[in-house]
């Protein structure tokens, strides 16, 4: 498969990944290595868009949410300097508007965290209108439910009351979800 795809990355072959996600972004890195790709890794809006002005990739993977700032800001400069490069925007959970806002801003494609080297890749070199093939391994309701309420749960500094009540949840529920492991 590697060679396959190698063969379908074309002539410039430099991916920029953006993600402040440290062990994601060495794991993607290596994966995408292995298929073909010559890599620059940025974690933080600055560095993308520094990268993204010096020398624009013709493919690039960027988290939406990063901590000093968008990504959406990468993708626009990215986007400003290269009209042609394949960006695909990552993020921990998925929200309509922001995949509207992502796609207007020139995003290729859009992927829920954690997508593996495989999504990336057939979301990467999906070709015009075709789609790329659906996830092989999609997360279930159950853990993207648990997904969101970790992220608000953290946005909220890990206070239970808070965050229920912008769960609109009662706070017992709330501790007996927290309590449990992560669904699959």
């Amino acid at each position: 498969m590697a060679e396959l795809d190698a063969l379908e990355i074309g002539e410039d072959k430099s991916l920029l990944l953006v993600d402040d996600d440290e062990p994601f972004l060495r794991r993607l890195a290596r994966a995408m290595e292995k298929r073909g790709f010559e890599i620059e890794t940025a974690e933080t809006v600055a560095a993308g868009k520094a990268i993204a002005t010096a020398r624009p990739p013709a493919f690039a993977v960027i988290d939406l949410r990063l901590e000093d700032g968008n990504g959406l800001d990468v993708v626009e400069t990215l986007r400003e300097r290269r009209p042609d490069a394949k960006i695909v925007v990552l993020t921990g959970y998925g929200a309509i508007a922001t995949a509207v806002s992502a796609v207007k801003m020139g995003a290729t494609d859009y992927l829920a965290k954690p997508a593996d080297a495989n999504d990336v890749t057939n979301a990467l070199l999906a070709t015009g209108d075709e789609l790329p093939p659906p996830p092989e391994n999609p997360m279930s309701a159950d853990r993207v439910r648990w997904e969101h309420i970790q992220r608000v749960y953290e946005l909220c500094d890990r206070n239970v009351s808070e965050t229920a009540r912008r769960l609109n949840m009662h706070r017992r529920t709330l501790q007996r979800i927290l309590a449990k492991r992560s669904p699959r």
